[in-house]
């Protein structure tokens, strides 16, 4: 049976009826792409976006899924909800190389504004950590390591939900093993001697608390759907909300969106003081990933925290 066959059997066996079409909506470097309609669909509009890969499930769709179910949860209701696709099944394919990830099918287009995207992303940003969204005890990381792009992501859960256990979280999980990837000794070295003894130093006064995060968040992930602003391919895990900022230089974020934002969340002291620290995890990301001028910017991001710190006498 291909995999094809087999999610045809799914959702028959899910009560959905047979496939009437499945048309295809292209690739990415990891994964392919499709719509799939049914005859009996869960309600008269809904298709399915289904992603295909040749990797497992494990490796490729079980982070997004439940990144994907996180954020469903933590959006809420109301005017300023994030329109989060709904997953339905993931799973390997039982007799063919591959596996694949069934989700509710949006439809894109037009623009819900700048500002409601920003509202919406505060209010997921301040939802509470709980069972149904897979932290049921408000520590940070994930119920699973996943990915961003293709690189692993581990996501370890920490003691407990402190200021110092994010530090360390970010410290060991986050730059640490992007630049155990990269093999860069003089940033390393760097590293390790400069900057991650001292990195406490800049979250001086500030109470850190777990959020739920996208986690690659930048235009490419960023839409419309029905009128409401939608985020999807996730690499999601609990945070400290500055660090979904991180990929902002390619997300062309405008005053409308930080207005929203900071209607709902305002700007810590410190906040740009910390930027840099968390750029610099999605470049070294980019670097890992692509190679070129990456590694550059992420050396000149980490200059600069070691410079920060220099100056608080950390």
């Amino acid at each position: 049976m291909s995999i094809e066959d087999e999610i045809a059997s799914w959702m028959e066996d899910a009560g959905y009826g047979k496939v009437e079409s499945s048309t295809s909506l292209g690739s990415s470097d990891w994964a392919s792409f499709r719509q799939v309609c049914v005859s009996d669909p869960p309600t008269p509009d809904t298709s399915f976006f289904v992603k295909t890969s040749s990797r497992s499930a494990k490796e490729m769709f079980e982070g997004e899924a439940l990144g994907l179910q996180a954020m469903y949860e933590c959006s809420g209701d109301g005017e300023f909800a994030l329109r989060i696709p709904k997953v339905f099944h993931w799973g390997d394919a039982s007799s063919d190389r591959g596996s694949y990830l069934i989700m509710e099918y949006l439809k894109f287009g037009g623009s819900s504004g700048q500002k409601s995207l920003g509202k919406a992303m505060a209010q997921m940003h301040l939802a509470s950590p709980s069972a149904t969204a897979g932290n049921s005890d408000g520590k940070f990381g994930f119920p699973v390591d996943n990915t961003i792009g293709g690189t692993p992501q581990p996501n370890p859960w920490t003691s407990g939900g402190s200021t110092e256990d994010w530090v360390a979280f970010f410290r060991d999980h986050r730059i640490g093993h992007q630049l155990d990837l990269a093999g860069d000794q003089n940033m390393i070295e760097q590293w390790k001697k400069d900057i991650a003894p001292r990195l406490g130093g800049l979250f001086d006064g500030l109470e850190v608390r777990p959020s739920i995060l996208h986690g690659d968040l930048w235009s490419g992930n960023i839409g419309s759907a029905n009128g409401k602003p939608s985020v999807f391919d996730p690499a999601s895990y609990w945070g400290h909300h500055e660090a979904e900022w991180g990929m902002s230089w390619c997300a062309g974020f405008g005053a409308d969106f930080w207005d929203g934002y900071r209607s709902l969340i305002p700007k810590d002291p410190g906040f740009e003081d910390r930027k840099p620290l968390y750029d610099a995890y999605h470049q070294l990301n980019h670097y890992n990933l692509f190679g070129g001028f990456y590694k550059s910017q992420a050396a000149r991001q980490l200059d600069q925290v070691k410079q920060i710190l220099d100056d608080k006498g950390a």
